[in-house]
């Protein structure tokens, strides 16, 4: 069970969103209005575990209200979306959103999908007892066990999904792996050949770690093949 934010104008998919929810257990927090949203995210409203926004929105779109939330919050963002378009999908992406659908959609695959999301933020997030695991390559550190990313000893905001693919990269480091396992094994979804989710959460990961400004890259691209770290 966990506090789900939805904020969508449409009354009738609030409604609907809400009902699969409150009968999958969860507690649901539901916003017409993103500016309202916003403000109970940073009062100190409910607190949320994962959220849920529609692009298409007045006053603020969805893809404004996800980026402020990011400015502060790391808890899963799913977007919804009228549009079946690449350019909306990567905006989203771009902006800190975890995954999106399209309207219309099956909400029992939305609820599999928040499901899938919380199950990762909660793994990512426990602190286990004992050593945490720690895996250091060239000034980069990803604590397993406390969830953080250092880098030259300066902390790295990762949202879960990010710090996922970054996890399984180091996991594999000097090994590619391909975007077909990074999808599969971070969304937990079967991977039908559109790489572009993987693709702009990666770019995302090079800028956080400033890969832009290195001569060598933490996350390397193998043109046809997928991506690695190494030493």
């Amino acid at each position: 069970m966990a506090n789900i934010m939805i904020v969508d104008d449409e009354a009738e998919i609030l409604e609907l969103i809400e009902a699969y929810l409150i009968g999958g257990g969860h507690t649901v927090f539901t916003f017409s209005d993103p500016f309202d949203a916003l403000s109970s995210i940073t009062s100190g409203g409910p607190p949320a575990e994962l959220a849920i926004l529609d692009i298409m929105m007045p006053g603020m779109d969805g893809l404004t209200l996800c980026r402020k939330i990011r400015e502060s919050r790391t808890f899963p963002i799913i977007m919804l979306t009228a549009k079946d378009q690449d350019a909306d999908k990567i905006n989203g992406l771009s902006l800190g959103a975890d995954d999106y659908m399209v309207k219309p959609f099956n909400p029992l695959e939305l609820l599999a999908r928040i499901n899938a999301q919380l199950r990762r933020a909660r793994m990512l997030s426990a602190s286990e007892s004992g050593n945490p695991d720690r895996l250091e390559i060239r000034g980069l550190c990803v604590d397993t066990g406390a969830h953080t990313c250092h880098l030259y000893g300066k902390e790295v905001i990762l949202t879960p999904t990010e710090f996922s693919i970054l996890l399984l990269l180091c996991q594999n480091k000097g090994r590619v792996i391909s975007s077909e396992r990074i999808f599969e094994s971070v969304w937990g979804e079967d991977y039908y050949g559109d790489n572009n989710t993987v693709m702009v959460h990666i770019q995302k990961l090079r800028k956080k770690l400033g890969d832009t400004k290195k001569k060598k890259d933490y996350i390397q691209t193998v043109w046809g093949v997928g991506y690695k770290i190494e030493d």
